[in-house]
């Protein structure tokens, strides 16, 4: 099994395939603080961030951007005072690629290494 943290994302256009349920299945263990949501008929991935203060919050964003940036693959970002709420879609398919999963891995990441800097409260 390959270490979703460490893929990067493919190409991603309109009519590539969704992930199916199977699929789904297998992949979602990989991230399991990760809830599957539907939001107007779309499957996404989302997941809340806690944080010490708002500027905490904000350099988790930040930093964020710039990993999705560097994938091409953008996530929706609320942050909020001492919380970031991530969601992950692919916008071109309306719904999951196997893409998300990956950036949701990446975020995870990304969460462990704001724990070594102690601005997660958990």
């Amino acid at each position: 099994m390959t270490v979703l943290s460490q893929s990067s994302c493919e190409a991603c256009r309109i009519g590539a395939p969704k992930v199916d349920e199977a699929e789904a299945r297998e992949l979602l263990p990989q991230i399991p603080d990760w809830s599957l949501i539907e939001v107007e008929g779309i499957q996404q991935l989302q997941r809340q961030y806690k944080f010490k203060n708002f500027v905490a919050a904000m350099d988790f964003a930040n930093q964020l951007a710039d990993i999705a940036e560097a994938e091409g693959h953008h996530p929706g970002i609320l942050v909020e005072w001492g919380k970031a709420t991530v969601t992950w879609w692919s916008h071109s398919i309306k719904g999951l690629h196997r893409n998300d999963f990956v950036m949701a891995a990446k975020t995870d990441a990304l969460l462990d290494k704001q724990r070594i800097s102690h601005s997660v409260i958990r």
